[in-house]
Formats: C-alpha cells, structure tokens, sequence
C-alpha cells in the first residue's frame, strides 16, 4: 500500500470516508505528474485510468465534427472527471479532451474497479453521484453562456473561472488561446479585452492578462 497516496487521499478527498476503501485506493492508484500545457487524455483515446486531482487544475474541451473546440470546465484539487467514468463505464472512446491547465498531480486510478466500488461502497457511490451532478450543473452553466450571453460576458465569465481554477488574478495566456476555447475569432477577443481593459475590469500584458478586483 502506498501511504503517499493514503494520505493525500485522507486529506484532498474526506468524502471519501471508509477505511477500506481508502486502503485500496492507495494500492491499486498511482500518482502521476502533468506539467501545464501537457495533455493527459485526448479525443478518441481509450480511457484506462480515472483521475482523482490532487494539485493544480485540468481544462476539459469538447470537440464537433467540423473540428470546432470549446471549452467546458476546469476540474481543480478534491474533483474527478464524470466524462472519464462514463466511458470507463462503457469502454467508449474519449470524447472529451483534458489538458493540465497548470502543474498537476492526479491519483490515476484502473478502470476495473469503478464499478466494483459503485457497489461495494457507498462512499464512493455518493461521492461519483456528486460529481455527476456538478459537472451538470457546469455544463448547463455552458450551455446558458452560449445561448444567452453576449460575447464580452462570455469572455469576463471565461476568464473569472480560469483565475479561480488557477487561484490567481494573472491569467497567462494568448489572445488566439481563449479565442479557440470560446470558439471566436482572435480579432473579436483582442477588440473586447481592450475594451474590458479600458472599463478597468483588467490590465493587459504580455501572454497575461491581469483581473482587477
């Protein structure tokens, strides 16, 4: 058993409480190590492990038929990914695209005991259940963005979300970046961060952009 893993499990995760469970958590994971920008499972991939984070924080993308990406939501420390388990459920293909948004660390657990725990234990029960329901609620969240909200909305409701993902007000990343997570032109982004620059909402930089409180 690794004790590593015990116990940053006991820490990061206290929902899930049974000690035995816990215990085959710490044999049966690994711990695996993302450098920002690394991705971990990509479109079309078979899923062979689940993750539980630990540290740092991980972007989930979906992708169309016409290759047109957008982002979904970010998984930070104490999360799972919901998408993951389904298909590990159905030995289905990924249809989603995970990228360490920073430095990360998951316990990285075998497909094969997902079930066997839904079952065996109710702590791992509720705590997927949960995680089911948030990802849902993020995902509506989406959905709701796309249909209802101004452009400059989407993009200060994007960026508010990736500085508590991260837990920093600086927000590393290009123009073109956040244009291809809200499917937009990179034109239309930079015009509307100037703008939001101008309110006083952020200051620009270099690669980085600044939100002001």
């Amino acid at each position: 058993m690794n004790q590593e893993i015990l116990d940053v499990l006991r820490k990061g995760y206290p929902q899930i409480a049974e000690r035995k469970l816990q215990e085959e958590i710490a044999e049966v994971g690994k711990l695996y190590d993302f450098k920002a920008g690394e991705m971990i499972m990509d479109y079309g991939s078979y899923v062979k492990i689940m993750p539980l984070i630990i540290e740092g924080s991980i972007k989930v993308s979906r992708e169309d038929d016409e290759g047109n990406e957008i982002f979904l939501y970010y998984l930070t420390a104490g999360a799972t990914c919901t998408m993951t388990f389904s298909c590990c459920m159905q030995s289905k293909k990924s249809q989603i695209r995970t990228v360490a948004e920073e430095d990360s660390v998951v316990i990285g657990i075998p497909v094969k005991y997902m079930d066997i725990w839904m079952s065996q234990y109710q702590s791992w029960k509720n705590f997927i259940l949960q995680s089911y329901d948030q990802r849902l609620y993020e995902l509506i969240q989406t959905i709701d963005s796309i249909a209802f909200k101004k452009m400059d909305e989407r993009l200060m409701e994007y960026l508010e979300n990736k500085a508590k993902a991260t837990q920093s007000n600086i927000i590393q990343s290009t123009h073109q970046e956040i244009a291809y997570d809200l499917n937009a032109s990179r034109e239309a982004i930079s015009r509307l961060l100037k703008q939001l620059e101008k309110s006083g909402q952020l200051t620009l930089g270099r690669n980085k952009i600044e939100l002001l409180a």
